[in-house]
């Protein structure tokens, strides 16, 4: 038997040092990276600015509406009273303004 049979007999063992070292990159990696996104994200705080609306009131108006909302949101230009909301803006002119507690 000559050496390139006994070569081709015996199969070559087979390593699993590649296939485990970089099964163990890939988890330190994932593990890092889940590391740094958590830490990242607890980082960010969005905080907004705690707003004083006021007291409640109820304004009751000419045509028997009555209108729910607070002190600051009202005020006067040119003698007419408007309630300023984040998108939009009422005219309450003649409306009775009444402070009450309501939920």
């Amino acid at each position: 038997m000559t050496r390139v049979e006994l070569h081709q007999k015996n199969p070559k063992p087979i390593s699993w040092k590649g296939p485990i070292l970089f099964l163990f990159a890939v988890i330190i990696f994932a593990g890092c990276f889940l590391l740094f996104r958590h830490y990242y994200q607890s980082t960010i705080r969005i905080e907004a600015p705690e707003e004083n609306a006021g007291k409640k009131v109820v304004i009751q108006l000419p045509n028997g509406q009555e209108v729910y909302t607070y002190e600051n949101f009202i005020f006067e230009k040119n003698g007419k009273m408007y309630y300023k909301g984040e998108q939009n803006r009422m005219d309450l002119t003649g409306g009775t303004i009444k402070y009450e507690n309501w939920k």
